[in-house]
């Protein structure tokens, strides 16, 4: 996370580039998103027995448990030649990206669009703290399930917006780590879940690769968003304002615990 919003400084200040960035998460980590209330909607106990991270994000979405997953980030400035202005029509644009992704991996992705007054309503007033629960606008999904979340916040005139592509999907565990009303709500979610969220390696004959997915992925915005992609290596002074932004405020219980 400190990384993310470090390459978003930078190229507010001109410094860089836009950046498309892939990544893993090791440990397994738990990131709430800006706006939720850790105590209230996570149960930090289930986090700790098992050895998972927990970081608050600076984008906004529900809680979301990196694991079995390629996660993506892209920042670019808000005046990007035909960038929309409206949040939901960047989510479209930047996301054309990861639909094409699914599509070079022979999946027949689809983005969401709410086409109910139900489903637009859960969207102002989600029903738990799960993410995958429900797609958002434009969110992938496949067979009417979701199966990428994205998340996207606006600063210093720059968008990022990042997301997890879920490679497999741990049912138990995703529930464990979040606090429910009552058993009966965690059983109910536990019976919807599989209803509303699906990973790659659960529709396809042969198990994908992270190595396959990037490629996937880096091919599929390099053709929608119509650019091309040159490595970029952080350098030491840049790796030290990286360590410096992460021991100050995402590893910091100020920021992670604020809500």
């Amino acid at each position: 996370m400190a990384l993310d919003e470090a390459l978003l400084d930078w190229h507010s200040e001109g410094l860089i580039p836009p950046v498309i960035r892939f990544y893993e998460w090791e440990p397994a980590t738990l990131s709430i998103g800006y706006f939720q209330q850790a105590t209230r909607d996570i149960n930090l106990e289930a986090v700790r027995e098992q050895g998972l991270g927990f970081v608050r994000r600076p984008t906004g979405g529900r809680a979301v448990l990196h694991e079995h997953e390629l996660t993506y980030s892209v920042i670019v400035t808000e005046s990007y030649p035909d960038m929309p202005e409206s949040v939901t029509e960047a989510y479209r644009v930047l996301s054309e990206g990861i639909l094409q992704g699914f599509h070079n991996l022979g999946m027949d992705a689809y983005f969401s669009v709410p086409d109910t007054d139900a489903k637009k309503a859960d969207l102002k007033k989600p029903k738990s703290a799960v993410c995958f629960d429900a797609p958002s606008w434009y969110e992938l999904v496949v067979e009417g399930k979701k199966i990428a979340g994205s998340a996207q916040t606006r600063q210093k005139g720059v968008i990022l917006q990042h997301g997890a592509i879920l490679l497999d999907l741990d049912e138990e565990k995703l529930l464990s780590v979040f606090n429910f009303s009552s058993e009966e709500a965690k059983e109910r979610m536990r019976k919807k879940l599989p209803e509303k969220a699906v990973a790659i390696n659960s529709l396809v004959k042969e198990p994908v690769s992270i190595e396959q997915c990037v490629t996937a992925f880096r091919e599929g915005f390099a053709k929608s968003l119509q650019i091309d992609l040159k490595p970029f290596t952080l350098s030491e002074e840049q790796l030290e304002y990286v360590r410096a932004l992460e021991e100050k405020k995402y590893a910091h219980d100020d920021w992670n615990f604020k809500k």
